[in-house]
């Protein structure tokens, strides 16, 4: 939230940035980062537009009609209100005419996350004078950025969801060995109990996926078509849960149930290695203080995949921004595939490292740790990831 004790960061931000300002806008809830910058209440069903300068007093552009959105927007700085769309434009103008002005906005779509503001608005600042540039950058910074209390709260969730996995893994293996197999969602089931049990919270699943499952990477199982857990089956874990507004623990493990077979052994090594890859440019990277970006991880992972012939297999990309917010965030992804992950990977921010293969009618591997960046070091959750396959 846009503070006068945050703002004296935003504006050196700007100014490191060379350019003159922040332009915040939102309508009906597109921009959820502009919104939680001005820190607005309910859902507005006018437009809410707001100008944070490199030096001086941020201005509000409040409609008149609906004054209490603004009800955080601090006294001493400027609000002005507008009824038409001709003074709307005004102010806007006013403000922006001749500037460099910061929107969520993604030349060619490259960060689809960033992408919020409609092409109609940017058209109209720019009729304004003004030079749109992407905000990218500052949303990492003051959208995505933990606190020291929320890596320790990721740490603790990230413990616990560790042992949660291996003991469903070894749950999965005994209800074979009895007799009574579980089904997926049984499983999964179980999971949330323990959630619950240790005070955390997901928003849906974990997912538990055996076998041809596995290959489709968003398998959700289900009471009402039940997959029985079976000998031979390869088992994919993939969970996620936080303690109270903190950033999600996110992880994925894989375990067969007896020996597993020569390829599903070839290619839970590959992804392991590709997993290793990028914690390992990420490593070398952060302790030279060399920035490193998300297509650069994304790439050094899928490198790894496409030597061992799986290339076209790993569908998806290497990793997700975690913050704070939502488990798949606002700041850099690891990503040269499905879009061009462009921004810098900063101290402070969080991500998950995930590929994975997915042979489709055989099974899928998919492994998943998380990343803190520190100034000269990366923290890697759970402490102790997943370096042999799990035979249950």
């Amino acid at each position: 939230m846009l503070t006068p004790e945050i703002l004296p960061a935003v504006q050196a931000a700007l100014a490191e940035a060379d350019v003159d300002g922040w332009l915040l806008y939102d309508f009906r809830g597109v921009n959820p980062i502009a919104r939680e910058m001005f820190h607005a209440e309910g859902i507005a069903s006018r437009r809410m537009v707001a100008w944070v300068p490199r030096k001086g007093t941020p201005v509000a552009i409040t409609h008149a009609i609906e004054p209490d959105s603004w009800s955080h927007w601090p006294a001493a700085w400027e609000r002005r209100v507008y009824s038409s769309w001709k003074s709307l434009e005004s102010e806007i103008a006013s403000l922006v005419r001749g500037k460099k002005a910061a929107m969520e906005y993604s030349p060619g779509d490259a960060v689809p996350v960033i992408d919020r503001v409609p092409a109609g608005v940017i058209e109209m600042v720019r009729a304004a004078g003004a030079t749109v540039v992407t905000s990218a950058n500052l949303v990492s910074k003051f959208f995505a950025v933990w606190t020291d209390a929320q890596l320790a709260s990721h740490k603790r969730a990230a413990e616990i969801i560790a042992r949660i996995a291996k003991e469903a893994f070894a749950r999965a293996g005994a209800s074979v060995k009895n007799g009574a197999p579980l089904a997926e969602w049984q499983l999964m089931q179980w999971m949330q109990g323990e959630f619950k049990t240790n005070a955390l919270f997901t928003d849906h699943g974990p997912n538990v996926s055996a076998t041809e499952n596995a290959a489709n990477p968003h398998y959700e199982p289900s009471a009402a078509a039940p997959r029985v857990l079976r000998a031979g089956d390869t088992i994919l874990i993939d969970l996620w849960a936080m303690e109270p507004n903190s950033p999600y623990a996110d992880q994925t493990w894989m375990a067969s149930i007896g020996a597993p077979s020569p390829k599903f052994d070839l290619v839970w090594k590959t992804v392991r290695d590709a997993r290793d890859a990028a914690i390992a440019l990420l490593r070398q990277r952060v302790a030279a203080g060399i920035p490193v970006r998300g297509a650069e991880v994304d790439d050094a992972a899928r490198a790894v995949i496409e030597r061992a012939g799986f290339g076209e297999a790993f569908t998806h990309r290497t990793g997700h921004s975690i913050d704070a917010r939502a488990i798949h965030g606002a700041g850099p992804n690891l990503d040269n595939l499905e879009t061009r992950e462009e921004r810098v990977l900063i101290p402070g921010v969080g991500f998950s490292i995930e590929p994975g293969v997915y042979l489709k009618g055989e099974f899928g591997v998919r492994s998943e740790v998380n990343v803190y960046m520190g100034e000269r070091e990366i923290v890697v959750t759970p402490h102790e990831i997943q370096r042999e396959l799990i035979i249950v």
